[in-house]
């Protein structure tokens, strides 16, 4: 059984939602940047980008890597790692692009809105 924690985005709001199966199956295959229909959501005339995701370990997805796999990778400052020292690497771990069954948290953002409010779909906002 497959279960997501949903975070959508609506600018300076965020509200949080928890998808199970048969719904969060349409998640899977998904990339990072893909947009998906509020409909398997149950906001239904919404659009929404997938923004990014982390794992059961809490490993954040990375849009580079392709797949679900984990890997470790040598990083310098950007994405996942922010030295002290200017010059600094280190190795860490990030999962591939691709939602899988491993993931558990999913980022959406509102691209095109729909006739009712997402306050009124989704009346709590996320923490």
């Amino acid at each position: 059984m497959v279960e997501f924690k949903l975070v959508v985005s609506d600018g300076p709001k965020s509200y949080a939602k928890t998808l199970g199966d048969p719904q969060a199956a349409g998640f899977l295959g998904k990339r990072l940047g893909d947009s998906v229909g509020g409909e398997l959501v149950g906001l239904g005339g919404y659009t929404l980008a997938i923004t990014g995701a982390t794992d059961k370990s809490g490993f954040p997805l990375r849009a580079d890597l392709p797949g679900a796999r984990q890997v470790r990778l040598l990083v310098g400052e950007g994405f996942g790692f922010h030295p002290e020292h200017h010059g600094t690497r280190d190795r860490r771990s990030f999962r591939g692009n691709t939602i899988s069954e491993e993931t558990v948290q999913i980022s959406l953002k509102v691209v095109n809105r729909g006739p009712t409010a997402l306050a009124e779909l989704l009346a709590t906002p996320a923490q």
